[in-house]
């Protein structure tokens, strides 16, 4: 945990090591969410299609093992 202080123009320096780490730049810009009671320091996207392309890609296809599985079940009930 990093302990930083505001600044009388309400300012805060992010350390360098979490800026090195999340990528944040001079100009990056972040947005703000309060949590209720936690303040969350979020970088938005340069290109947002471009940066989740293929965040939802998985190994296996959820929709293929469910059809596999009501196969396999079918099969089960016919014996």
């Amino acid at each position: 945990m990093t302990n930083i202080t505001i600044s009388s123009k309400g300012w805060v320096v992010i350390p360098a090591d979490l800026r090195k780490k999340y990528n944040l730049k001079p100009g990056k810009r972040v947005n703000v969410v309060d949590y209720g009671g936690v303040l969350a320091i979020l970088p938005l996207m340069d290109d947002p299609i471009e940066d989740s392309t293929g965040m939802l890609e998985a190994e296996s296809s959820l929709t293929r093992n469910l059809l596999e599985e009501r196969s396999l079940e079918r099969s089960r009930e016919r014996r």
